[in-house]
């Protein structure tokens, strides 16, 4: 018994082209530690277990992060510059970042974290490059 191509196709699981995003992270005041980056759905926006990271030295000032075999879909980029090498965002008292940060489309931030809606952009079956900038100032 043989198989048919056709129906063969339809037993297949279906894949999508995931492609590389890569972070162009400007500001960078120091070239100590790394440069962190995640790269987040809407749900786990602004949290610490989004599906894509990566990080790199700590370039002064751009440094490139490639993360790579992102799937297409809607996401946002949150990025701290790891200057102690801890692999955490060090806060003060109130919860206030005491590290640079920044976020796609440069979201603003306002005494408060951006929106969801600020900090998203769109990402295809192609390679692409975004660009933010580090921010110590949240007021």
């Amino acid at each position: 018994m043989s198989i048919r191509p056709m129906m063969l196709l339809a037993v297949l699981p279906l894949t999508v082209a995931a492609a590389p995003i890569e972070v162009a992270v400007t500001n960078v005041t120091q070239a100590k530690g790394k440069v962190h980056v995640d790269i987040c759905s809407e749900k786990l926006f602004m949290g610490s277990d989004c599906l894509y990271s990566a990080d790199a030295p700590a370039v002064i000032g751009t440094t490139i992060v490639t993360i790579p075999n992102v799937p297409p879909g809607h996401y946002a980029a949150q990025v701290f510059h790891d200057i102690d090498g801890s692999g955490k965002l060090k806060r003060n008292l109130f919860g206030i970042p005491k590290e640079p940060v920044g976020f796609s489309r440069d979201a603003p931030i306002h005494f408060a974290p951006p929106k969801w809606a600020d900090a998203m952009f769109d990402h295809g079956t192609e390679s692409q490059r975004i660009t933010l900038s580090l921010r110590t100032k949240f007021f």
